[in-house]
């Protein structure tokens, strides 16, 4: 029977098998389902098996509702936490259920690479991880992403639109200008945690994208996109539960 990854966002619901025999090398595609906040949408899951890993960073009652039916279709579920030392990793939080399991996971994903990693991902908000090449997170920084600032924009002038326009560094007319002032925001905060950094680093560490919103700001961010980072990080810990049972 077949194993398999679950990230539940905000706003998606992202899944994947886990290939080979047991806990394998490798999970294979990955299916997205936007649910919005509906628990309906889980009933267009493709998968059952034997053993479901989760990372959920979302309301208890759509986890819980998620749950639910997982419950259905595995034999098995184990949900994934933060932790303050895991693979190689140590991560800088004092309190490790403070930090997000999310960016847990991506840290995971990001140290199976090698090499020191400034991890950005871009979805309901933007967050900003820097992990060296031993493991070691030095933290980082959370901000609204660039839809969330449109959202909130909206919502207090609703004459603003709340989307639309296209990025230009000095813009013509309104919803360009929104466009063009939120993702500037998100850049240059990603602009200056990447020389930050490098000043702390003593080198200027790759940079590895993911979220749902990280592919709109890819051509203008000199940096990798890695859409399914959180769930390299949960096959590694997939991995480690495997061992132990």
């Amino acid at each position: 029977m077949s194993n398999w990854l679950f990230d539940l966002g905000n706003s998606r619901l992202k899944a994947a098998p886990i290939l080979g025999h047991g806990h394998g090398h490798g999970h294979g595609d990955v299916v997205a389902i936007a649910h919005g906040g509906d628990a309906s949408a889980f009933a267009q899951l493709p998968a059952d098996g034997d053993v479901a890993y989760l990372a959920s960073v979302t309301t208890p009652a759509l986890t819980t509702a998620l749950l639910d039916v997982l419950t259905q279709r595995f034999r098995r579920i184990c949900i994934a936490r933060t932790q303050a030392v895991f693979g190689g990793v140590r991560i800088a939080y004092a309190e490790p259920a403070r930090l997000g399991v999310d960016r847990f996971l991506a840290l995971l994903g990001a140290h199976a690479r090698g090499g020191p990693t400034l991890v950005v991902a871009i979805g309901t908000a933007l967050t900003i991880d820097l992990l060296d090449a031993d493991g070691r997170h030095h933290g980082g920084r959370i901000a609204p992403s660039p839809s969330l600032m449109r959202e909130a924009m909206h919502a207090r002038v609703p004459h603003l639109p709340e989307a639309g326009g296209a990025y230009h560094e000095f813009a013509g007319d309104t919803p360009d200008a929104l466009a063009s002032g939120c993702e500037g925001a998100a850049l240059a905060l990603v602009e200056r945690s990447l020389d930050r950094a490098a000043a702390l680093l003593g080198a200027t560490p790759r940079m590895l994208l993911h979220g749902g919103g990280a592919d709109a700001l890819c051509d203008r961010i000199d940096g990798d996109w890695v859409p399914a980072l959180v769930l390299e990080g949960l096959l590694r810990w997939a991995r480690a539960d495997g061992q132990r049972a």
